[in-house]
C-alpha cells in the first residue's frame, strides 16, 4: 500500500478539533462534479439470522408473527414486477447470515426444494435475470469460497459490511453473541470475493464500541483487500443510529463532527483511487449534503419503493429531494448501476451478465 499518511497522522486527523478541520478537509480532493447513486429495491428475503448483534434493527425471531421466514419466488418476482415499473435496476437481496441454521429456515428451503440457503438465493438471483430487467446484487455476510463462486455467476455485484477489523469488539455487545462478525472471517470473506473477481461493496460501522484507532485500522484492512484485488467499488462509512427496541439503545450517537472526520480520513485513505466514498443518506437526513464536501460521493443504493429493512426507522429521500439536495450543495445527481462502469467487463462479468448490464447502462 502505498500510504500517503501514516496510521497514526490519520488517527489525529479523527481527533482533530475545531481549529485543525479547517487543515484537514484542505487536504482532500473536492473535483467531483457527480454524486452517484443506485435506484434500487431492498428485498429482504428472510430476517432470520445466526447472528444477534447488540445494534440489529433487522433481524426477527421465528416465534415473531410478523417474521419474514423465507419469501416465495412468487412473492419476490412480484416485488421486482413494482420494481420494473418504477424503473428500478438493481435488485438488492438482504437477509440473515446463515439463516438455515435455524430449524424454521432449513423446513421452509425443503419444503421449497432447496438443499441450502446458497441454492435458493442462486435460484432467485437466476430468476431476476430470466424475468425482469434487473440486476441482482446480494448482500448475506459470510459465504465459502466456493458459495461465492456460485453466487458471482448470477450477480452483478455482491457486498457485505465489514464493520470493524478489531477482535476486541468481539467481546462487547455490539458482536459478542455474534460469531458471523468476527472480522477474521469476514475478511476472508471479502477476499475471496476478490479472488473471483466479483465487484464488492463494504464499509464500516461507527458508533458501535470501537475506538479511532480501530476506525483506520478498519480502512486500512479494507484498501490492503482493495491493493491485493482492485474489486472494492465503495466503501461505506455509517453511523450506527440507536433506537429503543434494541440492546445497545442507550448508547450515544456518534455526533455529525465525528462522522464528518471519518469521512475525510475515509477519503483520504482511497484519494488515489476510484473507490468511492459511501454515505447512507437517509441516516444523515439532515446533514447529508455536509458530507459531500468532505469527500462523499455516493449515496449508495436509494428506492423508490421499498424501505430500508436493516434501518427501519430511517426512510430513504425521495429522489426529487436527493436531486435537491445534491444540486444544492453544487453536484449533479447521477444515476449508476450495481457494479460500477469500469466492472462492466469480460474480466468480472460472464456473457450474461455484461450483455444485460451493457444494455442497462444506456437507460441511465
Amino acid at each position: 500500500m502505498n500510504q500517503k499518511y501514516t496510521k497514526e497522522e490519520l488517527v489525529s486527523f479523527l481527533d482533530a478539533e475545531k481549529g485543525d478541520f479547517t487543515s484537514l478537509i484542505n487536504k482532500i480532493p473536492l473535483d467531483d462534479e457527480f454524486i452517484t447513486y443506485s435506484k434500487n429495491v431492498f428485498i429482504p428475503l428472510t430476517e432470520i439470522c445466526r447472528n444477534d448483534c447488540g445494534y440489529c434493527n433487522f433481524k426477527k425471531t421465528p416465534e415473531d408473527d410478523e417474521a419474514i421466514i423465507l419469501k416465495t419466488k412468487e412473492e419476490v418476482l412480484e416485488d421486482l414486477k413494482v420494481a420494473e415499473k418504477y424503473g428500478c435496476k438493481e435488485a438488492m437481496f438482504a437477509f440473515g447470515e446463515d439463516a438455515d441454521c435455524e430449524e424454521v429456515v432449513k423446513n421452509r428451503l425443503e419444503e421449497f426444494g432447496y438443499e441450502n440457503m446458497t441454492d435458493y438465493v442462486v435460484d432467485i438471483c437466476r430468476m431476476t435475470l430470466d424475468e425482469t430487467t434487473l440486476l441482482p446484487h446480494t448482500n448475506g455476510g459470510n459465504y465459502s469460497y466456493d458459495d461465492l463462486a456460485k453466487l458471482k455467476e448470477v450477480n452483478a455485484s455482491m457486498g457485505m459490511m465489514l464493520e470493524n477489523s478489531s477482535e476486541r469488539l468481539m467481546k462487547l455487545p455490539a458482536h459478542k453473541k455474534s460469531p458471523g462478525k468476527d472480522p477474521k472471517v469476514r475478511l476472508e470473506t471479502i477476499a475471496n470475493a476478490g479472488k473471483l473477481k466479483i465487484a464488492y461493496t463494504t464499509g464500516i460501522l461507527i458508533g458501535i464500541g470501537e475506538t479511532k484507532e480501530e476506525i483506520v485500522d478498519s480502512l486500512l484492512a479494507i484498501r490492503d483487500l482493495y491493493d491485493k484485488y482492485g474489486h472494492i467499488q465503495e466503501v461505506i462509512i455509517q453511523n450506527f443510529t440507536p433506537t429503543p427496541t434494541i440492546e445497545m439503545n442507550d448508547v450515544e450517537p456518534v455526533t455529525l463532527f465525528d462522522m464528518m472526520k471519518a469521512v475525510v480520513v475515509g477519503k483520504l485513505i482511497f484519494e488515489d483511487t476510484p473507490v468511492s466514498i459511501q454515505i447512507p443518506p437517509n441516516l444523515n437526513y439532515e446533514t447529508a449534503q455536509v458530507f459531500l464536501l468532505c469527500g462523499g460521493d455516493d449515496w449508495g443504493g436509494v428506492s423508490p419503493i421499498s424501505i430500508d429493512f436493516v434501518n427501519p426507522t430511517s426512510p430513504w429521500p425521495t429522489l426529487d429531494e436527493l436531486e435537491k439536495i445534491t444540486k444544492n450543495a453544487g453536484y449533479e445527481l447521477n444515476e449508476r448501476l450495481c457494479i460500477y462502469e469500469r466492472y462492466i467487463n469480460s474480466e468480472w462479468l460472464n456473457d450474461e451478465l455484461l450483455e444485460k448490464a451493457l444494455s442497462l447502462t444506456e437507460h441511465l
